[in-house]
């Protein structure tokens, strides 16, 4: 298998850390609007997001590095307490649902001590369209999960998923078709 691209960063610097400090001030925002405030909060999330489709919906405690990396499809939701740290792209299809407390992670870290808080490296992550990800999964950097997949809850995904299956357990594997 090709290996995915990987997108280097070092930790620290001053275009990364405004870009940092501009997404948790729209999250801050965004969390702190009132839950019948529908309105403001798509407007929060269309100046956040590289990206949206339309009727985007998240709920409160919603958490991203730089937001600017992703980008959703058409009636996309979100559970509350979902992370995405989008250091690389996080591309998501139409009509896909994340259940509450998924983390979605396109960054790393070296294995190596000495220089793992120095820099760090990121890998897209790809969502198709129809994917279900159940309640308290982790979805990790590279990997792409095909069309009218479901991701059971509390998974742990490491590796490409294929369409119209059932992902379930950690590591996630295949518990059946669709």
């Amino acid at each position: 298998m090709e290996d995915k691209l990987k997108i280097y960063y070092r930790r620290g610097t001053e275009e990364l850390k405004r870009d940092n400090i501009r997404a948790h001030k729209l999250t801050q925002e965004f969390n702190n609007t009132d839950v019948e405030e529908f309105g403001k909060k798509e407007d929060i999330i269309r100046k956040l997001f590289g990206s949206v489709g339309g009727n985007p919906s998240i709920e409160h405690n919603f958490h991203c590095d730089l937001g600017y990396n992703i980008h959703v499809g058409e009636n996309f939701y979100a559970g509350y307490n979902c992370t995405i740290l989008d250091m690389a792209e996080v591309i998501v299809g139409n009509n896909c649902m994340i259940g509450p407390n998924v983390g979605i992670y396109t960054a790393g870290h070296s294995t190596e001590p000495k220089d793992r808080n120095k820099s760090g490296y990121a890998q897209p992550i790809k969502i198709g369209n129809d994917v279900w990800i159940g309640g308290s999964c982790t979805i990790l950097p590279g990997v792409t999960i095909n069309d009218n997949s479901i991701i059971a809850a509390g998974s742990v995904v490491i590796k490409d998923v294929p369409s119209n299956v059932i992902m379930a357990g950690n590591p996630a594997k295949k518990l059946k078709n669709i």
